[in-house]
């Protein structure tokens, strides 16, 4: 009742479906602490993907951008006592396609929305440089400034920001999400501590391009997003532990071929 109440309709067979096969494949286990994900080879891939995940979401600079904003918004040539409600207009900018992230999320996929979003925050970091360089050289420069805040902000929003908190959920099975989300929650506010403390540094040292860390974590990010994180749209717990069970186990033989391990106990047999 609990459930139909939450989703808004009375069919739920599918989904209670997929719920007791999650609950028979895990019964018997305890709920696993952070230090055993790291031990446990057979989440070796889930958990490098949520460290990867949850890293670049503080990394890729985009709570930096706001430390820009004021300065970028004066010299387009707002109001000094506007300038505040322009900040908070990118904070809800923000916000916005975070709740816009949700809605489509189950429609356009994991992988797309991250990799978009780590993309065009990638390019968008490039044309901010470039336009923070020629700030007081080209009259119109500080508006373009002002379009890739918003643009940076946007790109995080649509993409990382609405899509990696739920990955944990849909990797790890229900004994080791707590862990996992204990996991997620450290680095957040490391990387988050790392990049506040860091920030002032690196502009004093690359002055109007400070952001080619934060670009370089962009484009790491989207390759790896590309190269080893699965679809997991549309797919049951149990077909996605299959894609990530296929990963942690694959072995490398000497023919140079990669083998499951089924695959190896039949051939040492």
């Amino acid at each position: 009742a609990a459930l139909q109440k939450l989703r808004g309709t009375s069919d739920l067979s599918a989904e209670l479906e997929e719920m007791l096969a999650e609950q028979a494949a895990v019964k018997g286990q305890r709920a696993k602490n952070p230090w055993e994900l790291f031990q446990n080879p057979a989440l070796r891939w889930q958990l490098v993907s949520i460290v990867v995940l949850s890293s670049a979401m503080q990394l890729c600079g985009n709570d930096s951008m706001y430390f820009y904003a004021a300065y970028v918004f004066q010299e387009a040539g707002i109001p000094q006592d506007k300038i505040p409600y322009v900040v908070i207009g990118t904070g809800s900018c923000e916000l916005i396609t975070s709740i816009t992230c949700n809605m489509i999320i189950d429609y356009a996929g994991r992988r797309p929305l991250l990799l978009g979003g780590y993309t065009f925050m990638a390019a968008w970091a490039i044309v901010f440089m470039v336009a923070l360089s020629q700030q007081t050289q080209i009259s119109w420069m500080p508006y373009l400034s002002m379009a890739c805040i918003f643009a940076y902000i946007l790109s995080f929003g649509i993409g990382p920001a609405g899509v990696t908190g739920v990955l944990p959920t849909e990797v790890f099975d229900q004994m080791s999400r707590p862990a996992a989300y204990m996991i997620c929650g450290s680095l957040l506010w490391f990387n988050l501590f790392l990049v506040g403390t860091a920030f002032p540094f690196i502009v004093k040292s690359l002055a109007h391009f400070c952001y080619i860390p934060f670009l370089v974590v962009c484009v790491c990010t989207a390759l790896y997003v590309w190269f080893f994180l699965p679809e997991t749209k549309g797919k049951s717990f149990l077909e996605i532990s299959e894609e990530f069970r296929k990963r942690n186990f694959r072995t490398k033989t000497r023919a140079g071929f990669y083998k499951g391990p089924e695959e190896i106990k039949t051939t040492t047999l």
